[in-house]
């Protein structure tokens, strides 16, 4: 049965990465329609076409490999200098670029002329180009939403799970107490499993981090804590010691292997599924948008990590970037785990919204061929011309996105290298959520 659900959750995560990039096009479609820009074709997916139908004057169609997809605008790029349009170079460099702009042309109708992509003025061009990626930041929007307020979050709670009966270090063994290890605040003031903090040092308590954070910072005071047991009010007096404690980062995910000197209590609390409320929400959405950022910058930093996880079995790092290969089997692991399916089904659509909130961070980056390169170029433009408006100088013209082509082919080949290491990474040494 584990092994049809786990094929069920790869399934339903191809259809959803489909649908994904489906909205994702629909974005550059619809606005490129709208500014009379003329798309002959819409496509979700890459290589061999498995059904397309034309109605007007776009083909509509779905291609064999579910990695991507792309619309087909006319004239995305300006004639060259003279005019022309056509190659003319032996140069390798210069028929990159005149590849690129020939085939922006290849399917050039009579009455075209008006309806070319680069003859719209820089800002729908940004509209158009910026309007896939937003549809996207969208999709993750409604369903990180749907996640946190309709199916809640799987959190840690500030409810007593087990108490510890000595302390020790982070990292250190926990099962059994040293000879010489002194007793835990916790047990030394009573506190019992199925405590629940109501306050702690007069500072009434809504969640696990901010109970957390408070006793980070109470090293060495003596501090009343509420609990709730039993229908009744309970007052206990723990003194906070100090211990080295695991050391997180801003995204809140632990530092392998770092510790911090703080406040130590001595418990581990339970988690339970916690609804949150609108303004919750947009709190840990801004909070994951940031991660997002953090993590897209520090990616190069992850290669060396990826390359040993594949040549000699090093662990995946929990923040170990994934592919889509990587995240079809999370997919399908989350479809087997022994949880309620209601939890089953909203692990799936974060996992897809995060999907989602990748593909608008990683397509705003301003490098070709991604959208984000078309929008600098767009906006440069804009720029270039209402400089020579100011200073009275001639119109400059559109600017030619197609002399950055050798760029783009580079850029390309970067993504494609890394993409393969991260396909290799999950196939011979998945990251398994478990």
């Amino acid at each position: 049965m584990a092994t049809v659900l786990t094929v069920v959750g790869i399934l339903v995560f191809a259809v959803g990465l489909l649908i994904s990039i489906a909205w994702h096009e629909l974005g550059h479609l619809s606005t490129a329609k709208l500014f009379g820009i003329r798309v002959p074709q819409y496509m979700v997916g890459f290589g061999p076409t498995v059904w397309s139908r034309r109605k007007g004057e776009t083909e509509y169609g779905i291609k064999a490999i579910p990695l991507g997809g792309y619309i087909r605008m006319i004239g995305m790029f300006p004639p060259g200098e003279d005019g022309r349009i056509t190659k003319r170079s032996s140069s390798p460099w210069r028929t990159m670029i005149e590849d690129a702009r020939e085939a922006s042309y290849e399917e050039l109708q009579d009455g075209d002329d008006d309806r070319l992509f680069y003859t719209r003025k820089p800002w729908k061009r940004v509209i158009v180009m910026f309007a896939g990626p937003f549809m996207n930041l969208v999709l993750a929007f409604g369903l990180f939403l749907t996640v946190m307020m309709g199916f809640g979050v799987s959190m840690a709670v500030p409810t007593i799970g087990t108490v510890s009966q000595c302390i020790v270090k982070a990292g250190q063994p926990t099962d059994s107490c040293p000879a010489d290890a002194p007793q835990t605040p916790a047990a030394k003031a009573g506190l019992r499993p199925g405590d629940k903090v109501v306050s702690f040092d007069g500072d009434r308590i809504h969640g696990y981090e901010q109970l957390q954070a408070d006793i980070r910072r109470s090293a060495g005071k003596t501090v009343a804590i509420v609990v709730q047991r039993d229908g009744q009010q309970v007052t206990l007096n723990p003194t906070i010691a100090v211990n080295d404690v695991q050391k997180y980062g801003d995204n809140g995910i632990p530092l392998k292997g770092q510790t911090v000197q703080a406040g130590f209590l001595g418990f581990t609390p339970t988690s339970g599924v916690v609804r949150l409320g609108f303004g919750q929400s947009l709190d840990r959405m801004y909070d994951m948008a940031e991660g997002g950022v953090k993590s897209l910058i520090a990616l190069p930093g992850k290669i060396p990590g990826l390359w040993h996880s594949v040549v000699d079995g090093t662990p995946r790092d929990a923040d170990s970037p994934i592919g889509m290969v990587g995240a079809a089997r999370v997919s399908g692991e989350v479809f087997s785990l022994d949880i309620p399916g209601s939890q089953r089904i909203a692990t799936f659509v974060n996992l897809l919204a995060g999907i989602n909130l990748s593909l608008f961070l990683f397509n705003m980056l301003p490098l070709l061929p991604l959208d984000g390169g078309h929008i600098a170029g767009a906006v440069w433009e804009g720029v270039r011309r209402r400089f020579a408006q100011l200073f009275k100088r001639p119109d400059p013209g559109p600017f030619d996105v197609a002399r950055l082509m050798p760029l783009a082919y580079v850029v390309a080949s970067v993504f494609i290298g890394f993409t393969l290491l991260v396909l290799v990474a999950d196939l011979v040494n998945p990251v398994k959520i478990s």
